[in-house]
């Protein structure tokens, strides 16, 4: 068999792509491409598209909010929180405009959240201690 394994995975998701002959996708450094017999490699990639083209020369695309890359023996690893998979360039990547915006905008509010009640206990926790807030 020639090329090697992606294997995508996420929390809630996974896809095991055996013959993928190359991979391109972008990190903090930019664009850069993985083909067999690279060498072991970590690196984190960036919020947006990344794609492989399989032994039958098609190419998919892979849709993601970042994630982490991992290239050993023969293997990539990509996790990240979620993944968009598909053939067609245009579908994956409005992908990234919907799905993915919305839910790193969920994320944001969470977080927005959970900084309120944290200043709120530390201000109710000063109160209690006999100071004036």
């Amino acid at each position: 068999m020639s090329g090697f394994t992606l294997h995508l995975q996420s929390a809630t998701q996974y896809a095991h792509i055996d013959g993928v002959e190359s991979f391109v996708a972008r990190d903090a450094s930019g664009s850069f491409g993985l083909m067999a017999g690279h060498e072991r490699m970590m690196t984190v990639l960036d919020y947006g598209l990344a794609r492989f083209r399989t032994a039958e020369g098609a190419w998919h695309y892979v849709a993601l909010p970042g994630g982490l890359a991992y290239f050993v023996d023969g293997e990539l690893y990509l996790s990240t929180r979620r993944y968009v998979l598909g053939d067609d360039f245009r579908t994956v990547a409005a992908s990234i405009d919907s799905t993915l915006l919305a839910e790193d905008s969920a994320l944001h509010g969470l977080k927005e959240s959970v900084a309120r009640l944290e200043r709120e206990m530390v201000r109710r926790l000063w109160q209690l201690g006999g100071h004036e807030a």
